[in-house]
């Protein structure tokens, strides 16, 4: 759970997501435009972050997959503890019983003109502020994007350039850990987990831009492992195309934004 600052005359906004990357990217981008961000990593932790007082909510933004407590289930706890409005947010469909009990739906990736043009409804005056000013350029390489100059220029509008560097780093250092528990999966044999983290891939990196990184998350997530009946074949190019994806991600990062 991470608290990000209570203040009273902004727009309270509680984000529930399992997914390190896409939270901290999320509520970094909420914090910076002037909201007042409290997060939790899953359903029961959510509870506990609203029994004890201290966050009351107009917002709250939960992911539709999540280990334990999660889906209509939570959503129907939410409503008992909060008055606030629920959106559901997700990288791919989520089950209509879910969207249903939810004020609305999301698909991420989330860009930051999205959260904001969600959240203008509910927040009063005082918690739209000026974006702080510009960041170095972390775009190109070899003319590809390494980094969706949309996703980044929003960034850059609206929080300093040590706060994004802190994303990006974030993002790597996600990677790295997902490459190992993916290799471990493909080992295993176990395509359901390989989908798996292929999904979290997908949105966490897509969250932040990283298209390189999200389009082979969205890769496995597909299935594409699986194309000869449920052998995991061709998993070391897969592997070493997200590999080279962190690493050209980092050499960017260092060159625009040393720590």
């Amino acid at each position: 759970m991470r608290d990000f600052g209570s203040r009273q005359d902004t727009l309270t906004v509680l984000l529930i997501d399992d997914d390190l990357v896409s939270r901290e990217v999320m509520a970094t981008v909420l914090t910076m435009s002037g909201y007042t961000v409290h997060t939790a990593a899953g359903g029961e932790a959510s509870l506990e972050v609203l029994a004890d007082g201290g966050c009351v909510p107009s917002v709250i933004l939960v992911d539709a997959r999540m280990p334990g407590l999660s889906g209509s289930e939570l959503i129907s706890e939410l409503r008992a503890r909060s008055r606030a409005s629920i959106y559901v947010i997700s990288a791919s469909t989520a089950p209509d019983e879910i969207v249903a009990g939810a004020d609305g739906f999301l698909l991420k990736p989330l860009t930051a003109d999205c959260l904001q043009k969600l959240l203008k409804a509910h927040a009063p005056p005082a918690a739209r502020s000026e974006p702080p000013g510009s960041s170095p350029a972390l775009v190109e390489q070899n003319g590809d994007p390494v980094v969706s100059p949309k996703t980044l220029a929003e960034f850059r509008e609206m929080m300093p350039p040590a706060a994004v560097g802190q994303i990006y780093r974030a993002i790597v250092a996600d990677l790295d850990q997902r490459i190992r528990a993916l290799e471990a999966a493909i080992a295993a044999g176990d395509a359901a987990e390989v989908r798996r983290i292929g999904h979290a891939i997908k949105g966490g990196c897509g969250m932040a831009g990283a298209l390189q990184a999200a389009s082979l998350g969205a890769l496995l997530e597909s299935g594409v492992l699986e194309s000869n009946g449920n052998h995991l074949d061709d998993s070391s190019g897969v592997i070493g195309d997200l590999r080279a994806a962190a690493r050209r991600l980092e050499s960017m990062l260092k060159a625009g934004f040393p720590a």
